[in-house]
C-alpha cells in the first residue's frame, strides 16, 4: 500500500499488519463461536453466554476495519492502473476463491452443521449430491439451510461487489475523486476525526439496523451494505490523503479509552434482562446503544489505526510472508475449526484446554495448507494468489510473487 504523495511516497506497511492482526482475531473469534450461546454451524456441550462479553471486544469493529483498509489497498491499485485492468485483476483474485470456497471448502461445514442440527443421517457424497442440487428442506422450523452456500466467505463476495462499486465510483468522478478525498481530509482534523464519522456510523445504524438485519446474502443486507460501503468508500479516500494517517495516531489513546468505555456499556447492556427496563423507555434505550456501539466500532478502529501507524510502520520478511498467507488461511480457516470441533467433541475435553488446542490445530493446519498452496501454480488462483512468474533478474520465483501481493 502506497500514499499518493509523490515528494515522500511511502508504503504503509502498518495497513498489512492491521489487515494480517484482523485476520487472525477473527480465527479466535471464529473458535469463540463454538462455545458461546450464539447460534453457529457447531456448538460445544459446554456453550454458555460466560465468553460473549470478550467477543464483543472486535465483534463490533474487526469487519468494518478490514473493510476499511480494503478499501484503501483497492483506491492504491486504482491509481496504478485502468478501471478495466484493475476490474479484471480483482475479479480473478476474488471470484475464482469464492467459487472454489463454496464448491469445496465450505462443503464439510455445511455437511457437520446439519449432521449436529437436524440429525442427518447420510454420507457426504449424498449430502454432496444435495448441496450441489440446491436441496432447501434442512430445516429447524422456518430456518432453513440455503445451498449452495459461501458461509464465512461472504467477506469476499461483498470485497467484490464493492470493489465494482468503487471502481464505478472513481469512474464517474475523475479527477473529482481525489478532490472528494482533500474535503474529507480537511474535514477530519482534531475531534471531527473522532464525532463525525462515528455520527455517520451511528445514523446508519439507528436507522436501518433494525428493519434490516444482518443476513450476509447480499440480497436485503443493506444495514451492512451501508456501514460496509461506507467504511470501503472512506478507505478509498483516506488513501489519497495521507496526512489523516498521523491524525489517528495522535488521537489513539482517546480513541482507545472511549472504545473501552463503550465495550463496558455494551457488556451491561446485554446483560441487563429485558423485563428490567420499563416498556417505555425500551426504544430509547435501544436508539442509545446502538449509538455506543457505533462509537465504539468508530473508535477501535482509531485506535487500531493510531497504534499501527506510530508503532507498526515497518517492513520484513514477516510482514511480506504473512501479507501473502492471510488470504489462504483466511479460507481454509473456517472449515478446519468447525471439523476439528466436531471431530474433538467425543473426548470431552475441559472448554479451556479444547479451545486452545483447537486455535493451535487451526493454525497449524492453515499455515501448513498455505505452504502446499503457494508452492503449487495450479492452487495459488485457487487461494487468491497471484500467478508465479518467471523474474528477468533470477530472483527467486516464490519471493518475487510474495513481495508483489
Amino acid at each position: 500500500m502506497h500514499t499518493t504523495d509523490t515528494a515522500a511516497p511511502t508504503r504503509l506497511f502498518f495497513l498489512d499488519w492491521l489487515r494480517i492482526i484482523a485476520f487472525f482475531i477473527l480465527i479466535l473469534f471464529h473458535v469463540g463461536m463454538y462455545y458461546v450461546s450464539w447460534d453457529w454451524h457447531v456448538k460445544s456441550p459446554a456453550a454458555s453466554h460466560g465468553p460473549e462479553p470478550f467477543m464483543l471486544l472486535s465483534s463490533p469493529w474487526r469487519l468494518d476495519l478490514l473493510f476499511l483498509v480494503s478499501g484503501v489497498a483497492s483506491s492504491f491499485m486504482l491509481a496504478r492502473s485502468k478501471v478495466t485492468s484493475f476490474l479484471r485483476q480483482r475479479s480473478t483474485r476474488l471470484l475464482v476463491p469464492l467459487l472454489f470456497g463454496m464448491l469445496v471448502v465450505v462443503p464439510p461445514q455445511a455437511y457437520l452443521e446439519v449432521v449436529e442440527k437436524v440429525s442427518y443421517g447420510g454420507s457426504y457424497l449424498d449430502f454432496m449430491h444435495l448441496y450441489l442440487t440446491g436441496y432447501g428442506g434442512f430445516c429447524r422450523g422456518s430456518d432453513c439451510l440455503i445451498m449452495p452456500t459461501w458461509n464465512h466467505l461472504w467477506f469476499v463476495a461483498y470485497l467484490w461487489l464493492y470493489t465494482l462499486g468503487l471502481a464505478a465510483l472513481v469512474s464517474i468522478l475523475g479527477e473529482r475523486f481525489d478532490a472528494l478525498a482533500g474535503r474529507v481530509a480537511r474535514s477530519l482534523s482534531g475531534w471531527k476525526i473522532i464525532v463525525l464519522p462515528a455520527l455517520v456510523l451511528a445514523i446508519l445504524r439507528v436507522l436501518l439496523a433494525g428493519r434490516f438485519p444482518q443476513n450476509h446474502a447480499v440480497i436485503g443486507d443493506w444495514y451492512s451494505h451501508a456501514t460496509y460501503f461506507s467504511l470501503f468508500v472512506l478507505g478509498a479516500l483516506l488513501a489519497r490523503a495521507p496526512q489523516v494517517w498521523p491524525r489517528l495516531g495522535d488521537v489513539r489513546w482517546v480513541s482507545l479509552g472511549i472504545s473501552a468505555a463503550c465495550w463496558v456499556a455494551a457488556v451491561i447492556f446485554w446483560a441487563v434482562p429485558d423485563d428490567a427496563v420499563p416498556a417505555g423507555q425500551v426504544e430509547a434505550l435501544r436508539v442509545l446503544m446502538r449509538t455506543v456501539y457505533a462509537l465504539f466500532a468508530w473508535c477501535a478502529i482509531a485506535a487500531a489505526c493510531g497504534f499501527a501507524q506510530r508503532h507498526l510502520q515497518r517492513d520484513g520478511v514477516a510482514r511480506r510472508y504473512l501479507t501473502e498467507a492471510v488470504f489462504p488461511v483466511y479460507i481454509a480457516h473456517q472449515t478446519l475449526i468447525v471439523v476439528m470441533a466436531h471431530a474433538l467433541k467425543p473426548l470431552r475435553l475441559a472448554p479451556g484446554l479444547e479451545a486452545m488446542l483447537l486455535v493451535v490445530a487451526t493454525l497449524t493446519a492453515s499455515f501448513g495448507i498455505f505452504e502446499a498452496v503457494r508452492r503449487s501454480a495450479l492452487l495459488r488462483p485457487l487461494f487468491g494468489l497471484a500467478s508465479l512468474r518467471p523474474q528477468a533478474d533470477g530472483a527467486s520465483t516464490r519471493l518475487a510473487a510474495a513481495r508483489a501481493a
